[in-house]
Parts: structure tokens; sequence; C-alpha cells
């Protein structure tokens, strides 16, 4: 296991990056990550020799956003050694988040559900993409809310254009590579099953995810009708943590909602929609019984993090060690598709309806 007397040659950024990564991985509260990534973010356009200089001198603490708890990681990486606060959670969290797994995990080709500070995640759309790109994956949905959920700040149509022009200058920017950041969105289902966004924006994305979000009590029928609208519109690739249930966590536990789910699964089946398997541990959604009965409903699916940090990525293997311990066929599961052939599927629905019912 790494100590602290271990040299260490990744430079201080990188040091105060993945202290930040394995708190998140960790479910630590984000306050306790911010000081880090704050951190990292000033020192990261400061020349190398500046930095080592000001270690030496003891004139860190003179920059904006570096405390004492920072200045040690940066004094102790740019001196080439193993920080002890980094050393630690190596120890304490760097191991497997859970027994299984790992095959399916190895499978995926990225995720399809992640949140930035656009909407309530908590870093920018380009630290979520390299964190993607530094776990191995070939793509990341950006998911950010949509309008109704002024809770998360979901984006408006305004807002989501915007946001847009950013992934663009992201992928300029890792051109060189062969990571992509695909367009994506986490649309609210209304209460009727219609979606949250307009056709014209859904149209421009890639991938869109679907989840129910408010009056997780409706009633059963009322749900059912609710869900079965949301899966047949054309634009619902992926339909979101199902249930909406809370096993454990900080923000307490809920029970899930009710609906017919033999019936909401097999609307997903013929329709193309991927079931996700949300692999957050305070979520686990959908229950085990329901996650079996859409494997024997016929069911595509998508595992993902639905990651609101950096280190939440990591949470996908979750949901791989539940889709193992099942039998889940792999190729059952979209995001283990290379990224031509999950776009071409997102948007083959898309692309068959009536030319005058979607906006180009």
């Amino acid at each position: 296991m790494p100590d602290a007397d271990d040299s260490y040659d990744g430079g201080p950024v990188a040091a105060l990056r993945r202290i930040a990564f394995l708190l998140e991985r960790s479910r630590a509260e984000t306050y306790k990550v911010k000081a880090f990534r704050s951190a990292a973010a000033t020192i990261l356009p400061l020349d190398p020799d500046e930095v080592a200089d000001r270690a030496r001198a003891g004139t860190l603490r003179d920059l904006p956003g570096i405390g004492s708890s920072t200045a040690e990681v940066i004094v102790a990486a740019a001196a080439g050694r193993l920080p002890e606060r980094l050393a630690k959670l190596e120890r304490d969290e760097g191991g497997p988040l859970v027994e299984g797994g790992e095959t399916l995990r190895t499978a995926l080709r990225g995720d399809l559900h992640s949140h930035s500070d656009w909407s309530d995640g908590g870093s920018p759309i380009e630290e979520m993409a390299f964190t993607a790109m530094e776990l191995g994956h070939e793509y990341l949905v950006l998911t950010d809310h949509s309008p109704r959920l002024r809770v998360a700040n979901g984006l408006s149509v305004a807002r989501l254009t915007q946001q847009l022009a950013v992934v663009d200058a992201v992928n300029e920017h890792v051109a060189a590579s062969s990571f992509r950041l695909l367009k994506g969105i986490e649309v609210d289902i209304l209460d009727d099953g219609a979606l949250d966004q307009t056709d014209e924006m859904l149209a421009r994305l890639d991938v869109r995810v679907a989840s129910v979000h408010s009056k997780l009590a409706m009633d059963r029928h009322a749900m059912t009708r609710r869900m079965v609208a949301a899966v047949q519109n054309p634009f619902t690739n992926v339909l979101g943590h199902c249930t909406g249930r809370l096993v454990t966590g900080s923000r307490g536990t809920r029970g899930q909602s009710e609906f017919d789910a033999k019936e909401v699964f097999a609307a997903c089946a013929e329709h193309q929609v991927a079931v996700e398997i949300n692999a957050r541990p305070e979520r686990r959604d959908p229950p085990t019984k329901l996650l079996r009965l859409a494997i024997e409903t016929g069911c595509l699916f998508s595992i993902d993090s639905d990651a609101h940090a950096p280190g939440q990525l990591d949470f996908q293997v979750y949901g791989c060690a539940r889709a193992e311990e099942l039998g889940l066929d792999p190729d059952r599961i979209v995001n283990t598709w290379p990224t031509s052939r999950l776009v071409s599927w997102a948007n083959s629905k898309i692309d068959a309806a009536a030319p005058d019912s979607v906006s180009p």
C-alpha cells in the first residue's frame, strides 16, 4: 500500500485532483472536496517552477484558494514525495468499491448519465470529461437537468443552447484522443408523460435520459400511463431510475413509486428504450425483483453512474456487479456499444418519425 515516504512524480495538480476524486468516490461531503479542486484550479495555470519556488519559500497560502491542508499537499508533491493525505486515501478508499462487476465494467465504453455544475453537479463540464477520459471511457453523456427541476437549476432552452457550444469546445480540445463528450439531458417526465424540453432542442442532442422527479407517490395507474407515454416518445432513449427510491444516504430514504412494471417494461422493450441500472449506492434502482423482470421482458439496459462529481463516475461498478449477478448479456447493455452504434440507436426513432413532427 502507498506510504507518505514513497516518491511521487505526478505533480501537485495531479495530487490535488486525485485526493478530490477519492473523496468523491467515498461519498464525502462536497465542502470537504471543494478545497482540493479549488487549489488545483489555482495552481494549474502557474509555471511549475513558480509553484515549486513558493512551496520552498512557504508562500503558497498567499495564493487565493490555498489553505494549510492543500499547501501541505502541494509542498510534498512539488518535492517529489507522496503527500500524506493522498497516501492515506489510497490506502482507505483506493481499493475496489464492491465485490464483482469488474469484468462487465471493463466492457463498458461509457456512461450515459452525468451532471455538471450547470445544474446540480459540483464540477465544471471539462473536469467531468477529463475524469471520464482518465477512467478509460470512450464517451460520456452530459445529462444536466431540464427546466422544470428548478431546485436542480435545470437548463432552459437558452442555457442548454449555450451548454451545447461548450460541449463542442471540449470536443475540439480533446480531438486528438478517441474520447467524445456526447450532448444529452436528463429530461423530466411531466405529469402527463410529456418531456420537459422542446422537440427542437431534444433533436439537437445525442442521447436523452427521461426520469420522473415529481409526484413520485402518484396513483399506480396514473404513474403507469405517465411512464408509458414517456417511453413511447421517440426522443426517449433511457428510462432513468424508474422507481425513484432512496435506500440510504444523506438525503434519507424514500419508498419506490408504484406502477405496472410489466406494462412499463413491455413498452421499453417494444420501443427500444433502455432501462437504466442506476449505480448510485443510495438508489440501487431498479430493485432486484424489477431488474429481473426487465431482463425477462427483453429490455435493453444502460448502467449509469448518475455522477454529480468526477469521483462518482467510478460508481458504475456497483451497477455492473448487480448486472453480472443476474447474468445480463453485455450486448443488451447499450453503453457496451461503440459510439457510432450508440448514437445511431439513440436517434433511430427520431429519424423514423414523421418529417413534420420533429425539427431537424
